[in-house]
């Protein structure tokens, strides 16, 4: 278990993130200038590279400084370490970037915040060497089906007609789109994802696949039979700043099939605009995707502009996506009325959540 840390106040958070973009270019120079740089043999773009994880870094940590937990950062640093191992760098980096960035903090900081933020740095450097031994916990998988291996090897190859063709064969035998997206595109994708990570794919096959992907999906809806309407409307959305929006179109999918209406509004969608569309809408339910433990911050926004702008006759609100997944103890603290694991569920939890 690992156990809670402090937050900083209000002041704090806007001095530390007004200090971003210097930090990571003093500390970028700091290593160059004074320590074995890790990415030399980079070339120029080796400091380029240097400064993006420790942006990187920068983004992890906030959630930590917000919510007081240290769980997504730890998961963060066990996924950087296998990164960089991967391209040949020791998580000894990890350990300097980390060192540099806490006294750069506490340098430049109004105390305690200072303090505070060289603390949680320390602190999940020395949580990440407890763990680091054994493997992290493991992403929730949906059970795969047998199509999921051929299904994957042909979004590796760029081959879209065998993979409607596998699709098409699952929906011939009377499987559901939904089932099909949980049992085998969803896991597919996982593991396209963590061979990227690793150099095992490369970012030409990883676009591709997710470009054949929603392919695939447009073909199955359009092969499943029409809903009945059941009256009720849900709109949903990638918050700002969050590009991942597969996994919310599967929502979508589960959301439509099961007859409600839906507008979909996609990846990154900005605050105000979000704000509008509901104004102009009227869902009775908001779904909200977060994919990394640094966006539940504009989710926990989203939500509170929701309640102060719409009072008694808001939407009620769901959230989901990887951030979720993995830190699902962290829905409470952005104020959503329920969270869900993947699409069937999130349909099943906002019918719970409408009727109480």
């Amino acid at each position: 278990m690992i156990a809670a840390t402090a937050t900083l106040e209000a002041d704090g958070l806007r001095q530390f993130l007004a200090l971003q973009a210097d930090a990571v270019s003093a500390v970028t120079r700091r290593i160059y200038l004074t320590r074995e740089a890790p990415f030399e043999h980079y070339g120029a773009g080796g400091e380029a590279a240097c400064r993006e994880d420790l942006a990187f870094h920068l983004e992890f940590l906030r959630p930590v400084l917000q919510f007081g937990s240290q769980a997504p950062m730890i998961d963060y640093l066990c996924w950087q370490a296998r990164v960089l191992a991967a391209k040949g760098v020791s998580s000894a980096h990890l350990e300097v970037a980390l060192a540099e960035l806490a006294q750069y903090f506490l340098r430049r900081m109004d105390q305690p915040a200072g303090a505070l933020v060289c603390n949680a740095l320390q602190t999940a450097w020395a949580n990440f060497q407890k763990v680091k031994a054994a493997p992290p916990p493991p992403q929730v998988r949906n059970e795969l089906w047998p199509e999921a291996t051929a299904f994957e090897a042909a979004l590796l190859a760029g081959d879209q007609n065998e993979a409607l063709s596998i699709m098409g064969k699952c929906i011939d035998a009377g499987e559901s789109l939904v089932e099909f997206e949980r049992h085998v595109i969803q896991p597919s994708l996982y593991s396209i994802g963590e061979k990227w990570q690793v150099c095992e794919v490369t970012v030409s096959q990883e676009h591709m696949a997710s470009a054949i992907v929603q392919a695939v999906m447009t073909a199955g809806l359009l092969r499943s039979p029409p809903p009945v309407s059941i009256g009720k409307r849900v709109l949903l959305a990638c918050i700002a700043d969050n590009h991942h929006a597969i996994g919310l179109r599967m929502v979508c999918d589960a959301f439509q099939l099961a007859g409600w209406d839906v507008q979909y509004l996609g990846a990154d969608v900005p605050t105000d605009a979000l704000l509008d569309q509901v104004a102009e809408w009227k869902p009775d339910l908001l779904a909200l995707s977060a994919s990394f433990a640094q966006h539940l911050v504009t989710v926990r926004d989203v939500i509170t502009q929701v309640r102060e702008r719409f009072g008694d006759e808001r939407p009620a609100v769901i959230v989901g996506g990887l951030a979720i997944n993995r830190f699902a103890p962290l829905a409470d603290e952005v104020g959503a009325d329920a969270h869900s694991a993947d699409a069937a569920a999130a349909v099943r939890r906002a019918t719970l959540s409408l009727a109480a």
